[in-house]
Protein backbone atom coordinates (compact mmCIF):
# COMPACT_ATOMS: atom_id res chain seq x y z
CA UNK A 1 0.00 0.00 0.00
CA UNK A 2 0.80 3.53 -1.03
CA UNK A 3 1.07 6.82 0.62
CA UNK A 4 -1.42 9.69 -0.58
CA UNK A 5 0.23 10.72 -3.82
CA UNK A 6 0.79 14.46 -2.60
CA UNK A 7 3.01 12.88 -0.14
CA UNK A 8 6.03 12.21 -2.12
CA UNK A 9 8.86 14.76 -0.94
CA UNK A 10 9.77 16.36 1.98
CA UNK A 11 8.27 17.99 4.16
CA UNK A 12 5.25 16.69 2.65
CA UNK A 13 5.56 12.93 3.51
CA UNK A 14 6.73 13.17 7.38
CA UNK A 15 3.60 15.75 7.73
CA UNK A 16 1.71 13.39 5.64
CA UNK A 17 3.12 10.34 8.08
CA UNK A 18 2.99 11.63 11.17
CA UNK A 19 0.58 14.89 11.40
CA UNK A 20 -1.59 15.17 8.54
CA UNK A 21 -5.52 13.84 9.56
CA UNK A 22 -4.86 12.78 13.30
CA UNK A 23 -7.38 14.33 15.35
CA UNK A 24 -6.46 17.17 17.39
CA UNK A 25 -7.89 18.75 20.42
CA UNK A 26 -5.56 21.09 21.51
CA UNK A 27 -6.61 24.63 21.52
CA UNK A 28 -3.31 26.17 20.92
CA UNK A 29 -2.37 23.45 18.03
CA UNK A 30 -5.83 23.92 16.70
CA UNK A 31 -5.24 28.04 16.49
CA UNK A 32 -1.75 27.20 15.15
CA UNK A 33 -3.50 25.44 12.14
CA UNK A 34 -6.31 28.45 11.74
CA UNK A 35 -3.02 30.50 11.20
CA UNK A 36 -1.71 27.85 8.79
CA UNK A 37 -4.36 27.12 6.27
CA UNK A 38 -4.96 31.45 6.37
CA UNK A 39 -1.48 32.35 5.35
CA UNK A 40 -1.41 29.13 2.93
CA UNK A 41 -4.18 30.94 0.48
CA UNK A 42 -2.93 30.82 -2.66
CA UNK A 43 0.26 29.49 -1.74
CA UNK A 44 1.66 25.62 -1.73
CA UNK A 45 1.14 23.66 1.73
CA UNK A 46 4.74 23.41 0.84
CA UNK A 47 6.04 26.51 1.21
CA UNK A 48 3.88 27.10 4.50
CA UNK A 49 5.50 23.82 6.11
CA UNK A 50 9.13 24.96 4.70
CA UNK A 51 7.98 28.30 6.91
CA UNK A 52 6.44 26.62 9.71
CA UNK A 53 8.72 27.04 12.52
CA UNK A 54 9.11 30.62 11.42
CA UNK A 55 5.69 31.23 11.92
CA UNK A 56 5.78 29.51 15.62
CA UNK A 57 8.96 32.25 16.97
CA UNK A 58 7.07 35.08 14.74
CA UNK A 59 4.01 34.59 16.30
CA UNK A 60 4.49 34.05 19.75
CA UNK A 61 4.53 30.15 19.96
CA UNK A 62 1.01 30.44 18.51
CA UNK A 63 -0.47 31.71 21.60
CA UNK A 64 -3.53 33.65 21.02
CA UNK A 65 -3.61 35.87 24.30
CA UNK A 66 -0.43 37.48 23.17
CA UNK A 67 -0.77 37.46 19.17
CA UNK A 68 -4.45 39.49 20.16
CA UNK A 69 -2.35 42.15 21.85
CA UNK A 70 -0.18 42.78 19.18
CA UNK A 71 -0.18 46.22 17.46
CA UNK A 72 0.79 48.46 14.57
CA UNK A 73 4.87 48.03 15.52
CA UNK A 74 3.90 43.94 15.70
CA UNK A 75 2.33 44.10 12.32
CA UNK A 76 5.63 46.15 10.83
CA UNK A 77 8.14 43.53 12.32
CA UNK A 78 5.80 40.77 10.90
CA UNK A 79 5.95 42.68 7.64
CA UNK A 80 10.07 42.81 7.81
CA UNK A 81 9.94 38.68 8.62
CA UNK A 82 11.22 36.97 5.65
CA UNK A 83 10.27 33.72 7.17
CA UNK A 84 6.69 34.24 6.82
CA UNK A 85 4.36 34.89 4.00
CA UNK A 86 4.47 38.73 4.59
CA UNK A 87 0.95 39.91 3.29
CA UNK A 88 -0.25 42.79 5.64
CA UNK A 89 -3.92 41.32 5.40
CA UNK A 90 -3.07 37.73 6.66
CA UNK A 91 -0.58 39.53 9.65
CA UNK A 92 -3.98 41.39 10.44
CA UNK A 93 -5.95 38.86 10.09
CA UNK A 94 -3.82 36.38 12.55
CA UNK A 95 -4.17 39.31 14.81
CA UNK A 96 -7.74 39.34 14.62
CA UNK A 97 -8.35 35.79 14.48
CA UNK A 98 -6.53 36.12 17.97
CA UNK A 99 -8.70 37.57 19.54
CA UNK A 100 -11.85 35.99 17.93
CA UNK A 101 -10.41 32.57 19.27
CA UNK A 102 -10.30 33.68 22.76
CA UNK A 103 -13.91 35.07 22.22
CA UNK A 104 -15.09 31.65 20.71
CA UNK A 105 -12.73 29.94 23.96
CA UNK A 106 -14.88 31.92 26.45
CA UNK A 107 -18.38 31.18 24.71
CA UNK A 108 -17.84 27.40 24.27
CA UNK A 109 -14.85 26.64 27.39
CA UNK A 110 -12.56 25.27 24.10
CA UNK A 111 -11.80 26.47 20.57
CA UNK A 112 -11.39 22.77 20.74
CA UNK A 113 -15.33 22.09 21.52
CA UNK A 114 -16.64 24.67 19.09
CA UNK A 115 -14.65 23.65 16.15
CA UNK A 116 -15.24 19.57 16.63
CA UNK A 117 -19.29 20.43 17.09
CA UNK A 118 -19.44 20.62 13.04
CA UNK A 119 -18.75 17.28 12.59
CA UNK A 120 -20.55 15.63 15.86
CA UNK A 121 -17.44 15.62 17.55
CA UNK A 122 -15.82 12.28 15.72
CA UNK A 123 -13.96 12.18 12.83
CA UNK A 124 -15.82 11.64 9.54
CA UNK A 125 -14.36 8.56 7.76
CA UNK A 126 -14.15 8.88 3.58
CA UNK A 127 -13.07 6.15 2.22
CA UNK A 128 -12.01 8.05 -0.97
CA UNK A 129 -10.09 5.59 -3.68
CA UNK A 130 -8.47 8.75 -5.81
CA UNK A 131 -7.60 12.51 -5.07
CA UNK A 132 -10.62 13.21 -7.82
CA UNK A 133 -12.45 12.25 -5.31
CA UNK A 134 -11.40 14.51 -2.29
CA UNK A 135 -13.71 17.42 -1.89
CA UNK A 136 -12.03 20.71 -1.39
CA UNK A 137 -14.91 21.99 1.08
CA UNK A 138 -18.06 20.00 1.96
CA UNK A 139 -21.62 21.49 3.98
CA UNK A 140 -19.27 20.69 7.06
CA UNK A 141 -16.78 23.31 6.09
CA UNK A 142 -19.32 26.06 4.45
CA UNK A 143 -21.15 25.54 7.54
CA UNK A 144 -17.99 25.81 9.86
CA UNK A 145 -16.86 28.97 7.16
CA UNK A 146 -20.30 30.76 8.25
CA UNK A 147 -20.16 30.28 11.47
CA UNK A 148 -16.62 31.91 11.70
CA UNK A 149 -17.03 34.66 9.61
CA UNK A 150 -20.14 35.41 11.56
CA UNK A 151 -17.96 35.98 14.70
CA UNK A 152 -15.25 38.36 13.04
CA UNK A 153 -12.78 35.52 11.88
CA UNK A 154 -11.05 36.43 8.48
CA UNK A 155 -9.29 34.05 5.44
CA UNK A 156 -11.40 31.14 6.43
CA UNK A 157 -13.76 30.12 3.87
CA UNK A 158 -15.39 26.65 3.26
CA UNK A 159 -12.15 25.44 1.23
CA UNK A 160 -9.58 26.81 3.99
CA UNK A 161 -11.94 25.58 6.49
CA UNK A 162 -12.00 22.35 4.90
CA UNK A 163 -8.05 22.07 4.67
CA UNK A 164 -8.36 22.77 8.57
CA UNK A 165 -10.74 19.92 8.69
CA UNK A 166 -8.02 17.76 7.00
CA UNK A 167 -5.14 18.86 9.08
CA UNK A 168 -6.85 17.87 12.53
CA UNK A 169 -8.26 14.97 11.77
CA UNK A 170 -12.09 16.24 11.58
CA UNK A 171 -11.97 14.33 8.55
CA UNK A 172 -10.17 11.25 7.27
CA UNK A 173 -9.26 11.93 4.18
CA UNK A 174 -6.65 9.65 3.42
CA UNK A 175 -7.19 7.47 0.67
CA UNK A 176 -7.92 3.66 1.39
CA UNK A 177 -5.47 2.90 -0.52
CA UNK A 178 -3.15 4.56 2.34
CA UNK A 179 -1.93 2.65 5.19
CA UNK A 180 -2.60 6.10 7.22
CA UNK A 181 -6.50 5.62 6.58
CA UNK A 182 -6.69 2.23 8.19
CA UNK A 183 -4.52 3.86 11.17
CA UNK A 184 -6.62 6.62 11.40
CA UNK A 185 -9.68 4.70 11.98
CA UNK A 186 -10.87 4.89 8.66
CA UNK A 187 -13.08 1.79 8.49
CA UNK A 188 -16.36 2.98 9.08
CA UNK A 189 -18.37 4.90 6.88
CA UNK A 190 -18.72 8.61 6.30
CA UNK A 191 -21.60 9.58 8.22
Amino acid sequence: MARCPWATTEPNISYHDQEWGVPVHDDRVLFEFLILEGAQAGLSWTIILKKRENYRKAFAGYRPEKIARYDRRDVERLLRDGGIVRNRLKIVATIENAKMFLAVRKEFGSFDAYLWSFVGGKPIQNRWRTMAEVPTRTAESGAMSRDLLRRGFKFVGSTICYALMQATGMVNDHLVTCPRHAELGGTRRRR
